[in-house]
């Protein structure tokens, strides 16, 4: 069974906004003002502590304040700062609602019990989430996060199974063509 993690990260530091200290923040939450909703936020080694004030918003991104933080320079400074809340801090899940983070280090397997790999990221691209899937040949595939494609997931079980179009997961696709070589 895979263990879920303590903290999640809702969000990272994408820049400065302005020259008083403001910060763009990428959030990794379903409304992304909600970055700043769950109380303080940790870096990811949970030494600092932030308190984010949603201050206005550009380039569709929540822009924050925070304390200490007066100008550009030391805005710039965080920049790229993964942004963690307490677990317990956020709302349960829904059925067949997930945190990217419990399903990160899942093993993944075919419809026929067959080993594929194990999850090692999910991405959201804008059109839907993506699981991406790291073979034991070192290969990574994508596999779209529908229930479709991804009919099981069981997270106390440690697994995700996989039902990918056909061809998607084919070693010969991953081939790069550079590899060939003349005889």
């Amino acid at each position: 069974m895979a263990a879920k993690s303590e903290r999640i990260c809702v969000g990272a530091i994408a820049g400065p906004q302005g020259v008083r200290g403001g910060m763009r923040v990428k959030a990794f939450t379903a409304e992304p003002d909600d970055v700043a909703a769950y109380g303080p936020v940790t870096d990811e080694t949970g030494n600092r502590c932030f308190e984010l004030r949603i201050i206005g918003h550009s380039r569709g991104l929540p822009v924050v304040k925070i304390i200490g933080v007066e100008d550009r320079d030391a805005a710039e400074a965080l920049k790229g700062t993964r942004l963690y809340v307490e677990r317990s801090a956020l709302p349960d899940t829904e059925e067949n609602e997930y945190y990217h983070a419990d399903l990160i280090g899942l093993k993944a397997e075919d419809t026929e019990g067959q080993p594929l790999g194990t999850v090692i990221a999910m991405h959201a691209f804008g059109a839907g989430d993506i699981v991406e899937i790291e073979h034991p040949s070192g290969r990574t595939s994508m596999v779209p996060f529908t229930r479709a494609a991804t009919p099981v997931v069981d997270i106390e079980g440690g697994r995700i199974v996989l039902d990918p179009p056909s061809g998607l997961l084919d070693e010969d696709d991953a081939k790069d063509p550079g590899d060939e070589t003349d005889a």
